[in-house]
């Protein structure tokens, strides 16, 4: 099924016709002033039927930044029959009032729930499904310490920023030609913590040439981050080889003792929102699943509200989604 969207406004144009086409077909062609839900579309829109074992939560912003919870079947991936539910707002009460409409023994049937590490997305799981497993989101796990990685890597950066202003300045007052530090790749010391961004986030693995040597000398000369991508790849590596939830839990732990033996900031901040969220991370390991589809789903929602430059009418953009997903 082709799930591109059109707007009446380009067919519209594209047939020489009145942009009052887009105005006739909400009106009388689409559907749109029968629609079951058009009286409550504006705060929420409830799918039941397509209520799965597998359920994503995460959050999408429609219009000018307001953000709405958006509730879906992971086993339609993305498709037909995708959608469950879309509420205004991310208050978790708001959210659960809309879900406990299903009937309770229909909810009991949900066996996994995934969400981010949102506690206000773990608290809808937990007393909408109650039967299910949580699992915390592996990418937004891995996040933290990539994120605490990068702080480290930006707070490097200004410090060379300083210093060289320091240089500069000294070298006027002296009225000499200021010589900059340059490794042997070209960078200098800010552009090599500038251009090393995107290395941090890659494993050794996949580094170009370039790439090696840039991160040779980055680690040669700040060392803790060279010890901070190996706690960050270290974690990494959690999720990649263990086979179940005791053998990551195991896993986790001596991460954690490294972390707490290096005593970077932003590395203990990362571990200890990890150690929150520990029993739904784990849970990861039962069945491997991710809210890679949730973000899918609002990746083509965005792309949706891309091709209208933006949603004026709340009610009738989703009355469309739910056309498509639902």
């Amino acid at each position: 099924m082709d799930t591109t969207p059109v707007s009446a406004k380009s067919v519209g144009n594209y047939f020489q016709v009145s942009s009052n086409l887009g105005k006739h077909y909400k009106e009388h062609l689409s559907g749109y002033r029968e629609w079951s839900q058009l009286t409550h579309a504006q705060d929420w829109i409830l799918f039941e039927d397509n209520l799965g074992e597998h359920v994503c939560i995460d959050e999408v912003a429609l219009s000018q930044g307001e953000l709405y919870t958006i509730v879906t079947n992971a086993s339609a991936r993305c498709q037909q029959g995708a959608l469950i539910a879309i509420v205004k707002g991310v208050k978790s009460d708001s959210v659960i009032n809309v879900l406990k409409k299903i009937a309770l023994q229909k909810r009991k049937q949900v066996k996994e729930v995934t969400t981010d590490l949102a506690a206000n997305m773990k608290r809808i799981g937990s007393l909408s499904f109650p039967e299910a497993v949580l699992v915390s989101d592996r990418f937004h796990v891995q996040q933290l310490p990539s994120e605490a990685l990068q702080e480290m890597r930006i707070k490097y950066r200004w410090q060379a920023i300083e210093q060289e202003n320091k240089q500069i300045k000294q070298a006027k007052e002296e009225k000499k030609e200021y010589q900059p530090i340059v490794f042997e790749n070209g960078d200098t010391p800010k552009q090599l913590l500038a251009r090393s961004r995107y290395i941090l986030f890659k494993p050794k693995g996949k580094w170009t040439e370039k790439q090696q040597q840039r991160a040779n000398i980055l680690f040669s000369n700040y060392p803790d981050l060279e010890k901070g991508y190996e706690l960050s790849m270290m974690l990494r590596g959690i999720y990649q080889h263990s086979t179940d939830p005791i053998e990551a839990g195991y896993k986790l732990n001596d991460w954690y003792e490294k972390v707490e033996k290096h005593q970077f900031d932003s590395f203990i901040t990362a571990a200890h929102s990890i150690k929150m969220h520990q029993e739904e991370i784990l849970n990861f390991f039962i069945n491997r699943s991710t809210n890679a589809l949730a973000e899918s789903f609002n990746s083509k929602i965005k792309a949706f509200r891309a091709v209208f430059r933006g949603v004026r009418d709340i009610p009738f953009f989703l009355f469309r989604v739910s056309l498509i997903f639902a």
